[in-house]
């Protein structure tokens, strides 16, 4: 029977030196249903949104050879390039970037981007960069809508929007369908402790708007390279809440961190998520 979801693979959680055949095999081999591919601030990672038309293709071959999709992106880039920056040369990048990385969906088969939600991340926050960044937002969006691919905002580890309530202000401000919610159950998680709140009272208010959900393990102040176990994340309910809001698109995100034995983390990461998931079915 075919499952009612998906469960991907964050590309980061596998070593930087693989090729793309042995990623998608690595992410094929541990069970996953597809890769998200990431594309940081890092030159080396922007650079693939100029491949050329007969490295896409490549790319989308190789795929099919292998039997798995890239099917989400994860775009952190604005880190670098901000959608909100004070300087305009730099908001003109992001926005350059913002297009490439549209194409690069479109051609990919991408159904996915999740945005970074950030206005600034090296600069001080402003309202001249809020206004900058729900500008420069509505213009994304309409790409987006042009070319029929889903924006999600991934819940940050900055104030800016670090929760689910937070990011639906601005999707209810450029009010498309092509601009929701992609949240970070372990962004979430800390904010939520911070805040004294309820993580899962916070993913519901995207309900309706909510396209996928990264789960990743944090522990309060601390929002990377977390083990799956090792921190205070209770996916079981987190997974159960997504559910009933209608979330079946999941990735699983953490990193390599220089582990021998990294195609475990995949087995295990994956074990995990697959047997709560599967109790929703």
């Amino acid at each position: 029977m075919e499952k009612a979801y998906t469960l991907g693979l964050y590309e980061k959680s596998m070593p930087s030196w693989l090729g793309w055949k042995e990623k998608l095999e690595a992410a094929k081999a541990a069970g996953y249903d597809f890769v998200e591919i990431s594309i940081d601030e890092t030159e080396e990672k922007l650079s693939r949104l100029s491949m050329s038309q007969a490295e896409r293709l490549e790319l989308i071959s190789m795929m099919k050879i292998v039997g798995l999709p890239i099917r989400t992106m994860c775009l952190s880039g604005h880190r670098k390039y901000p959608l909100g920056s004070h300087d305009p040369e730099i908001r003109e990048k992001g926005m350059d970037i913002m297009n490439k990385a549209i194409q690069l969906s479109d051609d990919l088969g991408v159904r996915i981007i999740q945005l970074a939600g950030y206005d600034v991340y090296y600069e001080d926050s402003s309202e001249d960069t809020r206004e900058y960044f729900l500008d420069n937002l509505k213009k994304a969006t309409e790409i987006a809508a042009k070319a029929g691919v889903l924006l999600g905002f991934e819940t940050m580890e900055t104030e800016f929007m670090n929760t689910v309530e937070k990011s639906m202000e601005y999707v209810k401000l450029v009010s498309s369908m092509y601009l929701n919610v992609y949240p970070d159950i372990g962004n979430i998680t800390n904010a939520a402790k911070t805040y004294g709140i309820d993580a899962l009272d916070d993913l519901k208010a995207g309900k309706g708007h909510l396209v996928a959900m990264h789960l990743k393990e944090t522990v309060p102040g601390k929002f990377r390279e977390i083990p799956f176990g090792m921190g205070h994340v209770d996916f079981e309910r987190a997974i159960e809440t997504a559910w009933e809001l209608g979330i079946r698109k999941f990735v699983t995100e953490f990193w390599f961190t220089g582990n021998e034995e990294w195609m475990k983390d995949l087995y295990d990461a994956n074990r995990r998520m697959t047997e709560i998931l599967n109790k929703q079915c």
